[in-house]
């Protein structure tokens, strides 16, 4: 017999499938700096990461190396400098890149090369790949400073890296960039990750960053668009200096035809497989543009406007209204679609011989419910009763009577419906009546 916490497992394991049909042969570009290997947080990333390659997900890394140089230097006894957040990268710290680069190589491979058995590397059998895939030129002299040997990216190998991918490797980027008369340039790993993520097209680029980007309350951002990211570059949003920098070349990316940019933290234990298999997700998901949109609704949104007024009629809350109903009224139905999943609707069915229409089936997803989404969609039903001349908008309701009372109804007689649907009240349902000016 099945307990409770089978039914939990079974039901979140279903809950998940959809992700993996979404996201089997995309590519994702896996971003993050040489602290997370150095802090010991690369473990339970490369568990995570042998998931989505399990899972047929086409994975790039690509891997910063900074307190790994600063230890070489260390060693050397070298100094390290900077100019505007950038390393000045002179022959001795090049050759501190060279060594520190090669190391960490190892210890990426080594633990994406785990496979002892009762560990989530069982089996897993994963073959790595790296190469000179990055062609860099010089930073230059900026501001009256020679970065010497810091290069930036001239251009990505993507066909290289595509058919390492094709033959199933996952491939690992480092932050070193090649010239063709054979020179070797020390890069950023943010521009390494932005270039290579728009050479291949990825369908994401994903940072791991030391702390999230939040709102004014506290809370995670989880959707940020672009323009609205731009506002927190240029203002006075508290963001640590790493978030500040993936921020800002996450928005380069999105606006380079990538299109989502994640920033997660890698202080939270499996923040990539919660951003990307749940719907609330875990950091902040960049977009060039807005995610959410209202619109009316197509008969290919029949299934999805099914899927969230089924079990609210089966509760009583609706009215039942079958398949061929619905195909037949769809021009009367709204949705609000998040990135490309229906996650409320509500149907207009004007009166105009009485001035007044009726909203009707108004449903939102479980898991969006509390973030305005039936507000947006009450709003939206109004403006479109009032374009049409109509000065009164009623709903009937046996459950949600407080919720549309907060929001400028009141309860009135039955005798207040237009004749039409006044004859068509059912009597057994007592639905009430409640009532607003538009």
């Amino acid at each position: 017999m099945a307990t409770s916490s089978d039914s939990q497992f079974v039901s979140w394991f279903r809950s998940v499938a959809p992700y993996f049909h979404a996201f089997r042969g995309r590519t994702f570009v896996i971003a993050f700096g040489g602290e997370v290997v150095d802090q010991g947080k690369f473990v339970a990333i490369a568990h995570d990461l042998n998931l989505l390659h399990s899972a047929g997900i086409r994975v790039v890394v690509v891997h910063g190396s900074r307190p790994q140089i600063e230890a070489q230097l260390k060693q050397r006894k070298a100094r390290s400098r900077y100019a505007e957040g950038i390393r000045i990268t002179d022959a001795v710290a090049l050759e501190c890149v060279k060594e520190a680069v090669g190391l960490l190589r190892v210890e990426i491979d080594a633990l994406l090369s785990q496979g002892l058995p009762n560990s989530p590397m069982a089996g897993a059998a994963i073959n790595t790949v790296s190469g000179n895939f990055i062609t860099a030129q010089p930073y230059g002299i900026r501001n009256g400073t020679d970065f010497q040997y810091t290069g930036a990216v001239r251009k990505v190998d993507a066909q290289a890296i595509k058919g390492c991918l094709d033959c199933g490797n996952i491939v690992i980027v480092s932050n070193i960039g090649y010239s063709p008369t054979g020179e070797v340039f020390n890069c950023t790993v943010e521009d390494v990750a932005v270039a290579t993520a728009k050479a291949l097209v990825a369908d994401k680029l994903i940072y791991f960053t030391d702390a999230p980007v939040l709102d004014s309350r506290g809370r995670v951002r989880t959707e940020i668009a672009a323009q609205e990211a731009d506002k927190l570059l240029t203002g006075a949003s508290r963001l640590s200096d790493d978030t500040r920098l993936f921020l800002q070349h996450a928005v380069e990316a999105v606006r380079g035809g990538v299109p989502r940019a994640h920033l997660v933290s890698h202080q939270v234990e499996g923040a990539l497989l919660i951003e990307l298999f749940t719907h609330k997700g875990s950091g902040s998901m960049i977009t060039a543009d807005k995610l959410e949109k209202l619109r009316g609704a197509t008969i290919d949104d029949v299934g999805g406007i099914l899927s969230l007024i089924e079990p609210l009629e089966a509760d009583g809350v609706l009215v039942y209204r079958g398949r061929e109903i619905i195909e037949r009224e769809i021009q009367r139905f709204y949705v609000i679609e998040h990135d490309g999943m229906i996650v409320g609707n509500a149907a207009l069915y004007p009166f105009p011989s009485g001035k007044a229409a009726e909203l009707a089936a108004l449903a939102v997803r479980p898991e969006s419910r509390g973030a305005g989404i039936g507000e947006k969609l009450l709003e939206h039903v109004s403006r479109e009763a009032r374009k049409r001349g109509l000065r009164q908008l009623f709903v009937l309701t046996t459950q949600a009577t407080h919720w549309f009372i907060e929001r400028g109804f009141g309860e009135a007689d039955i005798a207040v419906l237009p004749e039409p649907r006044r004859s068509l009240y059912n009597y057994q349902r007592r639905s009430k009546v409640l009532v607003k000016n538009i």
